[in-house]
């Protein structure tokens, strides 16, 4: 394993995230993180990589992501046909974090080609060239997925997900989100407690329709908007209220919870 980087991608843990990540590490066992979206799953993956010094294959998942977008396939270059390997074989060959964000947008038949990744067997078939390639101890698969996003025909199947070990993300405690914000933008510490709690109450509202809540991510664009002197309410209003919905009446309700905490 190559030393761990000393600039790590800034990260600050919940709990015991790290030393299980690690431990997975170092027996070789796939890690599934699973949350909701923009509460750092994918800042502590590569957190993990810089901290243990591997290189990070990152692969955005989506609808139309392929088994031969992952494993590779057949170009033609300079009138002849060659073999071009994807992110995961690339992983695979050469060691490192091969990381599946939001795995379960993945159609079916693609996360399937992952599953002798993530057993005792750790080998990758590649069909269209006849070769098995057994992953090195440099090797490491980790998936994420939010789980209160799915619906019937996108959540993960057991066969799946009981090949992972597991680690779950929620929002931040108070205290942390507020560490997190100043961290990450160097606001002020009235303006991390203040877009904690309009977070707070956005998570909280019972009736309003929102696909998903304000995210620790969206706290960090509101916070780094107001450091840089854009009024408050403009920066909530931009950063959370209209990422949040394309609604008018749930936008007025958002921003009537920013205005009572920055009103003039």
């Amino acid at each position: 394993m190559n030393a761990p980087q000393r600039n790590l991608p800034y990260y600050e843990a919940a709990g015991r995230e790290v030393a299980l990540f690690e431990h997975a590490w170092n027996n070789q066992l796939p890690v599934l993180i699973k949350g909701p979206t923009g509460v750092g799953k994918t800042r502590f993956v590569a957190h993990m990589a810089a901290r243990l010094g591997l290189p990070l294959h990152t692969v955005a998942c989506h609808d139309d992501l392929t088994a031969a977008d992952l494993v590779g396939r057949h170009l033609l270059a300079d009138g002849a046909t060659v073999w071009c390997d994807g992110p995961l074989t690339r992983a695979v060959r050469d060691g490192g974090i091969c990381y599946l964000d939001e795995v379960v947008e993945a159609r079916k038949d693609t996360i399937v080609a992952i599953h002798p990744l993530a057993d005792h067997r750790r080998e990758l078939p590649i069909e269209r060239t006849g070769e098995v390639l057994r992953a090195p101890p440099a090797f490491m698969l980790v998936v994420s997925y939010n789980p209160g996003y799915q619906n019937f025909m996108k959540g993960m199947k057991p066969s799946t997900r009981q090949r992972f070990v597991s680690l779950r993300f929620d929002f931040p405690a108070s205290a942390r989100e507020e560490t997190i914000l100043r961290a990450e933008t160097g606001c002020d510490e009235m303006t991390a407690k203040r877009l904690v709690s309009i977070a707070h109450s956005i998570r909280a509202l019972k009736d309003v329709d929102l696909e998903e809540v304000a995210s620790t991510r969206l706290l960090v664009y509101a916070a780094t908007l107001i450091r840089d002197g854009l009024d408050p309410i403009e920066s909530c209003r931009a950063a959370l209220v209209e990422s949040l919905t394309d609604d008018p009446e749930i936008a007025v309700a958002l921003e009537e919870v920013v205005l009572a905490t920055f009103g003039r």
